[in-house]
């Protein structure tokens, strides 16, 4: 009553400006968004202002978020930034330099401790090889520098493959030594012993091959990455004969018996550099590449390029679960719970013609038909020693289950102009890219112009990645620049997209400490061993959409690593719109056992699985499998909702019982004044 008489006395104006001059306390109860309007977002710099180039992603400290690993401009310094998720932001954790000019470096679990180790590939002391140096994570953080020197490469850099079946991280190349002869392909096995850590990490073997080897290329495109459809990772060799003309191997996994020769052959002329990826969402790894007729020496830009997609012919999904399709006594397709199944007749046909719907050219000049002159394909960064072969980079960026692109073109109309261009996978039609003139064909290809203006904005991109920021679910994009515009050497780019879509991200763990929690030695602290960024998973899946027709698709685990390859430790894939579980997901591993893969069914989408095979001390032990949600932003919209009707609910029903009591009562009343006259 007071507080009312008192406002009563101030002044209407008076009061007015109060109510202006006051800070308002905000009653919503949800934070604003970090980023609002739908399309691509400039995110800046995200902490990595240091000047240096990105060379590796994994996951240093364990917490389930995506660090990266930078390059000082000298090719020396290395440093790790670590996300933090409440900061929004990158924060430099360690750095080391070391001695020599840094090539590529590939993060993984080498000790089997679960935490990340680095193994440097720098200059050797010849001009012809490559030094190997393993730096050995430390329980508590950070590195050893008193790295452990390993056996030489040749500059054809090698690439990390379980080969044995124990999950740890061996070595596939050549060393200067095995160069020329009959038999170049070396292994450097795994020999870590933690009681003995002063012995070397790795014994040079010869591997289990049974076939006529090649000598590889430099720069590769060489893979672990499963061919044949068994969930298990085969190998890709990309060779070189010493003429410049540039053929494929393919040897398929035969666990214990070694690795075969199954398909091998010539590629197209021109080829640059080589990815994997299901593009049709068939359930096939599918081959994209780029050709080039020449490319500069100094700029790095090609002339007269195209990307080239090998759908992989393999045995296709069947149409039903129950009706399978048989000819001739042989099964012609895959039924949904057996899609871990090898077809020894899978191939790649390069042939370009119309008669053969598996191989598709499309040049670069089709996909931007408004740019003025002619656009072509940066295939080299040239600012790099020696230079790095830039792949197409693929991820599905508007989570519809198929695979998108993202590369940097160079328009010629203003010199040094690169800009990165997104470039989505659509239906086939009429004057679509990659389909033919009657709208015919598996994928078409279509640039993103509306919402993407800012990337056109950028025009000193050197190199490309896609990667989640922050684990939200969408595929963010990283651009590293030259820094001639004056504006940072990386800029992160925020995919802000509301897409109808859902995901699932997927990660196979390496087995370390027994899939348990990991000790630090003479300390009570522990971690779990999510940094093992582990080569060779493979992954299936079967999903229903919205009308109820049934796909697949196939994604392999962190299938390339040489050349910076960025890609990230775990596998993303869209799922596209789907209003169901998936209905069947598929995990291979390289273990060489009997089962080497799992089925799990009904795994709940826009959510992260984390896979942990038995370790190969522990073989009896079963699989397990941890299922984290994400905590979207509509989670707080739908806890109001709950909480508005509970409480509606609440008041109805009180309602309806005052309702019914008072009637109970007046009933009573009645009744007790009801005179029985059948007694009278």
């Amino acid at each position: 009553m007071l507080l009312r008489s008192s406002w009563a006395l101030i002044p209407p104006t008076l009061l007015s400006f109060l109510f202006l001059a006051t800070p308002v306390v905000p009653l919503w109860p949800f934070p604003p968004k970090r980023f609002t309007g739908n399309s691509l977002i400039r995110a800046g710099p995200m902490g990595l202002d240091d000047n240096g180039r990105v060379v590796a992603f994994g996951d240093f400290n364990e917490d389930q978020f995506l660090d990266v690993l930078s390059l000082s401009s000298d090719q020396q310094t290395l440093s790790v930034f670590l996300w933090s998720h409440e900061e929004f932001t990158f924060k430099k954790s360690t750095s080391f330099h070391h001695p020599e000019p840094i090539y590529n470096v590939v993060p993984g679990d080498f000790t089997h401790d679960g935490k990340l180790d680095l193994l440097v590939m720098s200059q050797g002391t010849r001009q012809s090889e490559l030094a190997l140096s393993l730096y050995v994570a430390l329980p508590e953080g950070g590195f050893d520098l008193n790295p452990i020197s390993v056996p030489a490469s040749t500059l054809s850099q090698p690439i990390p493959i379980d080969t044995n079946g124990d999950m740890k991280i061996d070595l596939l190349g050549i060393t200067p030594q095995s160069i020329g002869t009959s038999s170049p392909i070396r292994i450097w096995q795994n020999a870590w012993n933690a009681s003995q850590p002063q012995a070397p990490p790795f014994n040079m073997v010869d591997p289990h091959f049974d076939g006529t080897q090649c000598t590889l290329a430099n720069p590769h495109g060489n893979a672990v990455v499963d061919l044949d459809g068994d969930c298990l990772a085969d190998i890709f060799l990309l060779c070189d004969n010493g003429s410049g003309n540039k053929f494929y191997q393919i040897w398929v996994n035969n666990k214990d018996a070694g690795f075969s020769l199954a398909k091998s052959g010539s590629l197209p002329s021109g080829v640059q550099t080589i990815s994997f990826a299901d593009i049709d969402r068939d359930g096939t790894m599918d081959m994209v590449f780029t050709t080039c007729s020449s490319v500069s020496s100094s700029t790095g830009v090609g002339t007269d390029c195209s990307i080239n997609i090998a759908y992989n012919k393999q045995l296709q999904l069947c149409t039903s679960s129950t009706v399978l399709d048989i000819k001739d006594g042989k099964r012609t397709c895959r039924p949904p719970d057996l899609l871990c199944s090898a077809d020894p007749n899978f191939s790649f046909d390069f042939t370009d013609s119309s008669d053969n719907n598996a191989f598709v050219r499309i040049p670069i000049s089709s996909l931007f038909p408004g740019v003025s002159g002619s656009p072509s394909l940066l295939v080299l960064d040239t600012t790099h020693n020696p230079p790095i072969p830039l792949p197409i980079r693929l991820g599905d960026a508007n989570l519809d289950g198929y695979t998108d692109l993202l590369f940097i073109i160079d328009s010629h109309t203003v010199q040094d102009e690169r800009t990165p261009k997104l470039v989505l996978s659509v239906q086939c039609a009429r004057g679509v890219a990659g389909c033919s003139a009657n709208g015919s064909g598996r994928r078409g290809w279509k640039a993103v112009t509306t919402g993407a203006e800012f990337l056109d904005t950028i025009t000193d991109a050197k190199g490309v990645a896609f990667l989640d920021m922050d684990e939200d679910g969408t595929l963010d994009i990283m651009v590293q620049r030259t820094g001639d515009g004056g504006q940072g050497k990386v800029l992160f780019v925020q995919n802000n997209f509301y897409y109808d879509a859902f995901f699932l991200k997927a990660i196979v763990l390496n087995g370390a400490c027994d899939n348990g929690w990991c000790t630090i030695p003479n300390s009570s602290a522990r971690y779990h061993p999510f940094g093992v960024s582990y080569s060779g998973a493979t992954y299936k899946y079967t999903v229903l959409d919205t009308s109820g027709r049934r796909s697949a698709a196939q994604v392999g685990q962190l299938p390339q690593t040489s050349y910076h390859s960025l890609l990230t430790p775990y596998a993303f894939f869209g799922l596209g719109r789907t209003n169901n579980y998936i209905e069947n997901l598929f995990v291979g591993s390289t273990k060489h056992t009997t089962q080497h893969f799992i089925n799990m069914e009904g795994v709940i989408p826009n959510s992260k699985v984390v896979i942990l095979p038995p370790s190969s001390s522990n073989e009896g032990a079963g699989w397990k499998r941890e299922l984290y949600l994400r905590p979207g932003s509509w989670i707080p919209w739908v806890t109001v909702t709950v909480v508005v009707v509970t409480v509606l609910l609440a008041v109805i029903v009180f309602v309806l019982h005052l309702n019914e009591k008072r009637e109970d009562e007046l009933e009573r009343r009645r009744a007790s004044h009801h005179i029985n006259f059948d007694a009278l």
